[in-house]
This record gives C-alpha cells, structure tokens and sequence, in this order.
C-alpha cells in the first residue's frame, strides 16, 4: 500500500515504515504529525484518485530529527567589471518516518453517512 501526499508543499510517495526528508516542518523532534492533503491511495491494485485530495483519509508521521541539507555555492561574476559575490545556502530539512496510511477514502465517508442516517422500521 502507498499514497502521494503533499506535504510542504512538494509531492512525496509514501509506505508504512519509510524514512524521508522533506521541507522543514514547525513541530519539534519526536512529535506525530498528520497529513491530510492525499493525492492518490494504491491498497493492492484499488486504486483511488482524489479531486483534488480524498476526503477522510489521513497519514500520520514521526519527526525523527531537523537537520540541514548540503552546502550549495552561489557565485555570481561580472567580467571586467570588477564585481565578484560568493555565497553559500544550506536548506533546512525535516527527517520523518511514516507511521500509518489511515482511510481509504470514499468507503469510510460512506459508512460513517450510513451510521448516522436512521433506521426506518416498518410496522406491521
């Protein structure tokens, strides 16, 4: 089972169990979190497209560590101008595992709609 799920405002696919790194994330380290904008959900073969996300489906995560990506030189030069302006970036990043995919989506609204609609019985 898998899903595509935006999460800071990139598209990942995810697994239960699997390690990313992604955009950094405002909550501290150890702390769950939960995604609610899922793209698409495979559950073996059943597939399911949202439009634009599936309602009632959720992923929840673990924040494993906040660490910074590599260092990215930015050199910029004007010949025979004399301007020459050397910079370095490094990205902040988040490491989360995934713990559970929850929901399939348009069943479970289903259900739950059913459950709160009453039952009409007849009388005889």
């Amino acid at each position: 089972m898998y899903a595509i799920v935006e999460i800071a405002g990139q598209q990942f696919k995810v697994e239960n169990g699997r390690k990313l790194y992604v955009h950094r994330l405002e909550a501290a380290e150890g702390d769950s979190v939960s995604f609610d904008k899922i793209l698409l959900i495979d559950n073996d073969g059943q597939v399911k497209i949202g439009t634009p996300t599936i309602e009632a489906a959720t992923i929840s995560a673990k924040i494993l560590k906040h660490l910074k990506g590599d260092k990215v030189i930015v050199f910029k030069k004007k010949r025979r101008k004399g301007y020459a302006v050397k910079n370095g970036h490094r990205q902040q990043f988040t490491q989360i595992q995934i713990e559970t995919i929850n929901g399939t989506g348009e069943s479970e609204a289903k259900a739950v709609a059913a459950a709160e609609e009453p039952e009409i019985v007849e009388a005889v």
